[in-house]
């Protein structure tokens, strides 16, 4: 599940609807998954779903040059969505060679061998398209786009043109140069002049060594978008946005007989790639001491992150750091929330999430103070109720409280195509299978709270964690920086 700094897209960039938002309890993750590499964890095995459990019907097939297609129909409305998810995020990039896959987000937008200048956003408008985006994490990047039925066929024929013929337009030395400089402008923008924009960079940092793939943020660092070369970018391209590498999704109000009749038409001349992109498995990190950074920043009230290392999506404990996060943060009568802002009013505000990723997650608490409280006020009672959480089980009807949430905001967030799409990407990628959502529910509702506290004393220990910690100073850059 990712957050706002480690999900990137075009949305400031469009004169379209901005892109749909997604809670992170209700999304689950946008980790991608590959056959190159075994899966973090093995799906569960088939159980008895309730019958009051909402399914997604679809269906999945794989075209010769490896594209995995995935049918979701729902005739309600007379529109259909196209969401296309490539395999490739930052966690693809090495050192030196930071923020390629935010980039490509960007230059697929520009036309292609076929499509002109610009084009892609004028044909799609014209046709009625209602929602146009693409988005870049650590672990995929997607491209999608919300067309009237009647315009299916644009939409897949725009989404294999970029597959296939991108690098073939005459003039991508110079979209890429333009789209370096949009890119390093959005940077300024999302981090320097950012308030606290460095926090993240400082977190990842301190969660993962310098080897580990979520090391460094998706948007790349300046020194690295300066210098990369066409030849540098091209082999990107070519590794990783292959039809092997991707899934499409369509979603929505469609003949299936007819669909698949285009998708061939459109995805299956495109080539398999060469070979297989080559994906080693790092190793688990682990925290072998408690760390603490003081930052300074040009705001107006201090802030505080508390960050452990959690398991990768859909890894024992991740369900329950989920449900954990609800018990905390998600409300009024949450734990830290009943404390720190409506008793002891000594906290603004104060959230907790599970951020789940393919390799590994991070469960981050946040808070800041009210003015004339500090910090170290808010992390003693964070702590004290840490401790609470550890030494003995929630109540019954708390836990219950927070899967009753957690389920339905994820009902309520399949309310639209487009998230739907979203859901059976997720599920594909790192599970394989585009259907649990009934399962995926049904273990939520199976964990118990022995579980929960065994989790806590697991993963939530003072030894195994990032403490960042931000103080007012008006000299300070805006973005922050770390004390001497």
């Amino acid at each position: 599940m990712p957050t706002p700094a480690l999900l990137i897209s075009v949305a400031a960039l469009l004169p379209l609807t901005p892109l749909l938002p997604v809670s992170t309890a209700a999304m689950r993750g946008v980790a991608s998954n590959t056959a190159e590499i075994p899966p973090v964890v093995t799906p569960p095995p088939a159980s008895a779903v309730p019958p009051n459990t909402p399914q997604l019907p679809f269906e999945k097939y794989v075209l010769p040059n490896g594209l995995e297609v995935i049918l979701h129909e729902d005739h309600r409305m007379p529109e259909v969505v196209v969401d296309v998810w490539y395999k490739v995020g930052s966690k693809d990039e090495v050192a030196g060679r930071t923020g390629f896959a935010h980039l490509f987000e960007h230059v697929m937008f520009q036309g292609t061998k076929h499509v002109g200048e610009d084009k892609h956003f004028e044909y799609l408008q014209k046709a009625g398209a209602s929602n146009v985006n693409g988005s870049t994490s650590a672990d995929r990047t997607n491209y999608f786009e919300v067309v009237p039925s009647n315009q299916l066929e644009l939409a897949l024929w725009l989404e294999s043109d970029r597959m296939g013929f991108l690098l073939d337009r005459p003039g991508f030395r110079e979209t890429l140069d333009n789209q370096r400089d949009v890119v390093k402008n959005e940077r300024r923008q999302r981090v320097e002049n950012r308030p606290m924009g460095l926090v993240s960079k400082v977190i990842l940092e301190g969660l993962y060594p310098a080897q580990h793939p979520y090391y460094h943020e998706v948007i790349g660092s300046m020194e690295d978008l300066s210098k990369a070369s066409v030849d540098d970018v091209k082999g990107f391209f070519r590794t990783y946005y292959a039809p092997g590498d991707a899934t499409l999704t369509i979603a929505g109000d469609f003949d299936r007989a007819r669909t698949k009749e285009l998708v061939e038409k459109y995805f299956g001349p495109i080539p398999a790639a060469a070979s297989a992109p080559v994906r080693a498995m790092p190793p688990v990190p682990t925290l072998d001491a408690s760390k603490r950074v003081t930052m300074e920043a040009k705001i107006q009230q201090p802030h505080l992150y508390i960050s452990y290392l959690s398991p990768p999506s859909f890894a024992p404990g991740d369900r329950e750091l989920d449900l954990i996060a609800n018990l905390l943060a998600n409300g009024k009568s949450s734990r830290l929330y009943r404390r720190l802002v409506y008793e002891m009013k000594i906290a603004q505000t104060v959230s907790a999430s599970e951020e789940s990723q393919k390799l590994s997650s991070n469960f981050e608490i946040t808070a800041s103070p009210m003015p004339g409280h500090t910090v170290e006020e808010l992390l003693t009672v964070i702590d004290d109720e840490l401790d609470k959480l550890r030494r003995e089980p929630p109540a019954p009807r708390e836990l219950e409280r927070a899967k009753n949430q957690l389920e339905s905001d994820t009902i309520r967030n399949l309310e639209g195509l487009q998230p739907r799409a979203e859901r059976l990407q997720s599920y594909n990628y790192l599970l394989g299978d585009p259907g649990f959502l009934g399962e995926d529910l049904r273990l939520y509702r199976a964990v118990d709270t022995a579980a929960i506290q065994r989790v806590a004393a697991q993963y939530l220990r003072k030894e195994d964690r990032v403490v960042v910690t931000v103080d007012p100073n008006p000299d300070a850059p805006i973005m922050g920086r770390v004390k001497k």
